[in-house]
């Protein structure tokens, strides 16, 4: 196994964040996710890159203009893992946890820790204030 550097893990990680979840571009699952990756979500999808892919097309769907900016990342290089903290803005366009469409903006906060070994994610906990996003949608 070799080591990734620091510089490597960050690219990585912007990557992953600026493909996949400010682009909805589901071939970065093929492109940095290990064949083994787990997915530790509570959303209770598979937690494999199939449900990973799922989980981005998704939100894509209830939220077509999805963008996530990175605002911080903090990198462990001796476990390989990354600390991404993400902002985020979308449009409530399309159905959401079984919430028909708002058209209302949203704004939100999230936490991603990703482990990276040999260049390829190989695990991912995200966390991200559901209760807030309930509020801006006017359910709660």
């Amino acid at each position: 196994m070799t080591k990734t550097s620091a510089k490597e893990l960050r690219q990585i990680a912007r990557r992953w964040i600026e493909e996949g979840w400010s682009k909805g571009n589901v071939r970065i699952v093929d492109e940095l996710h290990a064949p083994d990756f787990v997915d530790r979500d509570p959303s209770g999808r598979e937690p494999t890159n199939e449900g990973f892919r799922k989980g981005i097309k998704e939100l894509y769907a209830a939220f077509p203009d999805f963008n996530a900016k990175v605002e911080e990342l903090v990198v462990e290089i001796e476990t390989g893992k990354v600390a991404i903290l993400w902002s985020a803005t979308g449009t409530h366009k399309g159905g959401f946890m079984n919430i028909p469409p708002t058209n209302k903006k949203i704004h939100f906060k999230g936490i991603e820790i990703i482990t990276i070994k040999n260049g390829k994610i190989t695990e991912r906990w995200g966390e991200w204030d559901g209760i807030d996003i309930l509020q801006q949608l006017g359910v709660i």
